[in-house]
């Protein structure tokens, strides 16, 4: 008896030691790299009328759009992505492109693009056919803040369009985020500045507070300071602060280590050269947050701001997004290259 008890203890100590171990196969380090294939993009000859992609996402009825910033241009693309029509050009008249810099498209195919005709600020509103349907003009004019290669990013760098408001980052204001009406009304602020310990420097204190405002599908916003020590807040849906994150990982030591402490002196008029650390970033169909840096890595992070996973997009090669956006598959849609990956964890 005490021989089959010790046996049947010792089968029962394997078969949970088993089970641990699969239960950590199947869910592994949030430091370990994931390497996320793509299983779909668009056509290569019409991937190829795009000179620089930067927007890509994809509506309830299956039909894409891309904004290609460096053509000045919005494209639909049919849903098996084999044919695109310019559906707004370049231009600085109303209805037409100049200088844009931020994109964001409605579940209704409505659509929203910034630009800068003159150095003004200017949003612009358009329905699913490129028609335009309003619009309005900053306050001011625009100033580079965070500039990445040739894309200098101003305070209308990165905004969020649901079809009913605005909401953009916009630190001239004084916050964070700023929402707008579609007649331009301001709405409300959301989110303090954060310290920057250049307070003094005015450009340079708005510059590391520019970041990428986006609307939780659950409720609340994110914010992700896109310069500067990575970090990312979380606010709820009356706009109070629900937590901070300081973002933190080896795949992104370097760029903390590279962050300047100290900025020479400029001229009167000059703006400081800030270079960002986050690129992008966007929201799953289940509020995770999903952070792309300048480096071609990616963290995940779950409701409550723990980071879940670290992943690598490949398409022909590794990819550093430049753009995330999720379809209603749950699938993340990727520049450049315009691919769409499978966000399950590929073991």
């Amino acid at each position: 008896m005490r021989i089959a008890f010790l046996l049947t203890a010792h089968v029962s100590l394997l078969t949970s030691h088993f089970c641990l171990l699969t239960a950590t196969a199947e869910r592994p380090s949030p430091g370990t790299v994931e390497v996320l294939s793509a299983v779909n993009a668009l056509a290569p000859h019409v991937v190829g009328l795009f000179r620089d992609p930067v927007g890509f996402k994809q509506t309830a009825n299956g039909e894409f759009y891309v904004f290609d910033r460096r053509g000045h241009t919005v494209f639909a693309v049919g849903e098996a992505g084999q044919s695109a029509q310019r559906l707004v050009q370049i231009g600085a008249e109303d209805g037409r492109l100049i200088e844009p810099s931020a994109f964001d498209v409605a579940l209704n195919g409505s659509f929203a693009v910034s630009d800068a005709p003159n150095g003004r600020e200017r949003v612009q509103l358009f329905d699913a056919g490129g028609v335009r349907t309003g619009g309005f003009i900053l306050p001011g004019r625009g100033s580079s803040r965070v500039v990445f290669g040739t894309l200098a990013l101003n305070g209308v760098g990165t905004l969020s369009f649901n079809g009913r408001t605005v909401l953009m980052s916009h630190p001239e204001s004084g916050w964070l985020m700023s929402e707008y009406a579609l007649d331009g009304t301001p709405l409300r602020s959301i989110g303090q500045l954060r310290k920057t310990g250049h307070e003094s420097d005015r450009d340079l204190h708005l510059a590391l507070n520019a970041g990428v405002p986006i609307a939780d599908p659950n409720g609340g916003f994110y914010f992700v300071f896109m310069a500067g020590q990575p970090a990312f807040r979380k606010y709820d849906d009356t706009g109070e602060l629900v937590y901070e994150r300081i973002v933190q990982g080896r795949e992104v030591d370097p760029l903390v280590r590279a962050l300047p402490d100290r900025w020479p002196r400029r001229r009167v008029g000059e703006l400081p050269l800030v270079a960002p650390t986050v690129r992008t970033a966007a929201v799953d169909r289940s509020g995770r947050l999903w952070i792309s840096f300048v480096i071609p890595f990616s963290y995940v992070y779950d409701v409550s701001g723990e980071k879940t996973r670290t992943v690598q997009f490949r398409g022909a090669g590794i990819i550093a997004p430049s753009s995330l956006s999720f379809n209603d598959r749950g699938r993340v849609l990727v520049t450049p290259g315009c691919y769409e990956f499978s966000v399950d964890r590929q073991l």
